[in-house]
């Protein structure tokens, strides 16, 4: 590959910076982020937003993120992240809410530094984290209300054992696996001992839900 179509060095912006057309400024980054990025209860955005979540509970919140990146974070320590949400409400009009489910399909790989994709299909992270926006009322939804939220942190070998080539995985299956649950303070120890596992995480404080003698 080269220089010349390399990655793109991408630097954090303030929102101060001008949108202008003919030398004239017509808007600013601010505007658009306000008018693109205002529904955080759409699929979209909020899965960004717990990623930023995450990010932010575990100190990595910093520069930007990267899109298509074969694990969405990556951490001092090496650990390689696979974020996850879902939600009960979403912004359109729904009968009833909407079935927990989260998505787990092992995916072939692809670099976002060299442009590279790896053929084989296979999970490349060290930890999973779902997240739960588990508000619902529609009326008091708010996800920036880091108390509608809850975490399930798992270590990736429980999936490959467990649930192998399975693409996703509900609520109540999840929990048989024993994650820990926890709120967004407890983030840190829960990645962290799902990181190191080398057997079923125990951390004071957090609570592993179900039991793992029971598979997806």
């Amino acid at each position: 590959m080269s220089a010349e179509l390399g990655p793109l060095v991408v630097t954090r912006s303030s929102g101060s910076e001008p949108i202008r057309a003919n030398g004239e400024t017509v808007g600013k980054l601010a505007d658009f982020w306000s008018w693109a990025c205002s529904d955080l209860a759409s699929n979209t955005m909020r899965g960004i937003l717990a990623e930023y979540l995450v990010a932010t509970a575990l100190g990595t919140a910093t520069g930007t993120r990267t899109e298509w990146d074969t694990v969405d974070i990556r951490t001092p320590e090496k650990w390689r992240i696979e974020v996850k949400s879902t939600a009960y409400l979403q912004s359109w009009a729904q009968s009833r809410p909407s079935t927990v489910e989260f998505k787990i399909a092992p995916a072939s790989g692809w670099d976002a530094r060299t442009g590279a994709t790896s053929a084989e299909v296979r999970r490349r992270s060290d930890v999973y984290v779902f997240c739960l926006l588990h508000h619902q009322d529609k009326q008091t939804l708010d996800p920036l209300d880091l108390d509608q939220w809850t975490f399930y942190v798992l270590p990736t070998r429980v999936l490959d054992e467990r649930c192998r080539t399975q693409k996703t995985i509900r609520l109540s299956s999840l929990e048989l696996l024993s994650p820990l649950k926890t709120d967004f303070t407890g983030l840190p120890k829960a990645v962290s001992a799902c990181a190191e596992d080398t057997g079923q995480p125990q951390v004071s404080g957090l609570t592993p839900c179900g039991e793992r003698d029971r598979g997806c």
